[in-house]
């Protein structure tokens, strides 16, 4: 059995960026015993009044799983253990598990710690003994075990032993400088597992991109125990991702470290975990990112729908993640097929069409990866049934600086609703805020769902910089109803027009979601 042993709210919380509040290490706690971690550290009680505040509050969760670790670091040097304040705090916290790290280095032992190597050995073996004699199960974190092992190895060696002489009940090797490659840690494991008879643990940061493939290869070579943060949050290039080490030992290694259906709340987990920590989940995440089983290459689209997991390596479900087919300039057929059938379009026929049509707007600026609602909306203009929820006569907008009055937006525009023609004027911050109330103003009498719509995102990205004010651009648009969210594209050398062009699709999408298309459904996302 594999200890699974989370650091995300101590280690994680070194991480450039990273910032938790009490508040928010708790609810994190929550998620993780609901997930299925058996250990969770909390923090170092002795380095801030943060931590200590965790540790009182974190006893009144009733966990169902985890169990809480305290860290902190072997007694000071020319002090007894019993008179260490940092092992009392470790004590006060009153946790099950306390982990203590200790020097494996000569070279931090002599220049970092100061003092001489049978010191450090005696520290390392009287703080152990110390927490054992007070009922805690002591994990012992070897730090730069690696580093130690190259620079003197039978010392490294001898830091191992002293911990287990203490009766430490786990030794973890620990890659602290995050710059070894698996076949150093498989070698140095197995000098360590001739050395000692305690269970061997690994902890790795990812410095050399190898954090997740040492901790796979210190388990292929005895750990019974592995450490890592929530999507690899940590200090300076982060640590092992917990979240994949998870679903490679359970899909790869065939080792069960989750209880049956758990495995399937890892993206969920994982993108909530990010939500709290202000971190947004990197959409390339192994198994978990957004972008993790999207499919963009038409030569891939069209194998998937041959072949189910053509271009797969494990089922998205099975990770609680999904599916998505991207469409491009580089899709096919295919890839147009499964968003007509993700949208509830069953006639092909029209789809075939707009392959082409893609790709020539996509030469002109336009980027549909991201903006879904005006695909389904290009697919549902195509079928001869479509009826336009409105028709744009034309549109006027004036910019002007008036004396005692500064910068003035506004805008005036004619729609046709049926045979009924609108004529509105609005004003605003900027051109593209009064051409979205002149719009909204036309339109609420006949849709007065319109004041549920809200503009929640406006992205200007500018293509081709060296044509100066000439350049290329590309508006993104996120709105949202309160409920759902979705994205539409605009792209024009006039940055007005490509931001009508965006509103437009934005608008049209929100008021066929509300007619209750039945296809609107199927690309929303969670707002």
């Amino acid at each position: 059995m594999i200890t699974l042993y989370d650091t995300t709210l101590r280690d994680g919380t070194q991480g450039e960026g990273v910032a938790l509040t009490v508040h928010d290490k708790l609810r994190i706690t929550a998620l993780l015993d609901d997930f299925g971690v058996q250990v969770i550290e909390g923090g170092w009680p002795g380095s801030n009044p943060k931590d200590a505040d965790f540790f009182r509050e974190v006893r009144r969760l009733s966990l169902g799983h985890a169990r809480i670790a305290a860290f902190g670091s072997t007694c000071r040097v020319g002090l007894p253990p019993e008179q260490d304040p940092n092992l009392a705090a470790l004590l006060a916290a009153e946790t099950p598990i306390v982990t203590i790290f200790g020097k494996s280095s000569e070279r931090h032992v002599r220049k970092v710690l100061r003092t001489d190597l049978d010191t450090n050995l005696r520290l390392i073996e009287q703080s152990v003994a110390h927490l054992k004699s007070c009922g805690r199960e002591v994990v012992y974190d070897a730090e730069h075990f690696f580093d130690g092992l190259l620079d003197n190895g039978d010392y490294a060696l001898a830091t191992l032993r002293a911990a287990e002489a203490g009766g430490a009940d786990c030794i973890v090797l620990c890659d602290t400088n995050g710059g070894m490659l698996p076949w150093d840690v498989e070698s140095a494991f197995a000098r360590a597992g001739n050395t000692v008879r305690t269970p061997l643990g690994v902890h790795t940061h990812n410095d050399s991109g190898c954090a997740v493939a040492n901790s796979l290869a210190a388990i292929r070579a005895g750990s019974t125990h592995v450490q890592g943060t929530i999507n690899g949050i940590g200090e300076r290039c982060g640590n092992a991702d917990l979240v994949a080490i998870v679903a490679n030992l359970e899909l790869k290694l065939g080792c069960r470290v989750l209880s049956d259906g758990q495995l399937r709340k890892l993206a969920e987990m994982a993108r909530c975990v990010g939500e709290i920590a202000n971190m947004a989940l990197p959409g390339a995440a192994p198994y978990v990112g957004r972008s993790a089983f999207a499919h963009k290459a038409g030569v891939h689209v069209a194998a998937q729908r041959r072949d189910d997991g053509a271009y797969e390596h494990v089922h998205p479900d099975t990770v609680g993640n999904t599916r998505r087919v991207l469409v491009s300039e580089l899709s096919g057929r295919g890839n147009l097929y499964c968003k007509a059938d993700e949208f509830g379009l069953e006639d092909h026929e029209s789809t075939e069409k707009l392959v082409a049509r893609i790709k020539e707007l996509e030469s002109r600026g336009f980027s549909f990866e991201a903006a879904e609602a005006s695909v389904e909306l290009m697919m549902r203009r195509e079928r001869a049934q479509h009826q336009p929820f409105f028709e744009l006569i034309d549109y006027v907008v004036v910019v002007e600086h008036r004396a005692g009055r500064g910068h003035l937006a506004e805008a005036s525009i004619k729609i046709r609703i049926g045979k009924e023609l609108f004529h509105t004027v609005s004003d605003g911050v900027g051109p593209v805020a009064a051409l979205d109330a002149a719009l909204r103003k036309a339109l609420v009498s006949v849709y007065p769902q319109i004041d549920t719509f809200r503009l929640a995102d406006y992205k200007v990205r500018i293509l081709d910089s060296h044509a100066a004010t000439g350049a290329l651009t590309r508006v993104l648009i996120d709105s949202s109803d309160g409920h759902t969210r979705w994205t539409t594209v605009g792209a024009s050398r006039n940055i007005i027009e490509a931001s009508w062009q965006a509103l437009y699709d934005s608008i049209e999408y929100g008021l066929l979601r509300a007619a209750g298309s039945p296809g609107a459904k199927s690309s929303e996302q969670a707002a």
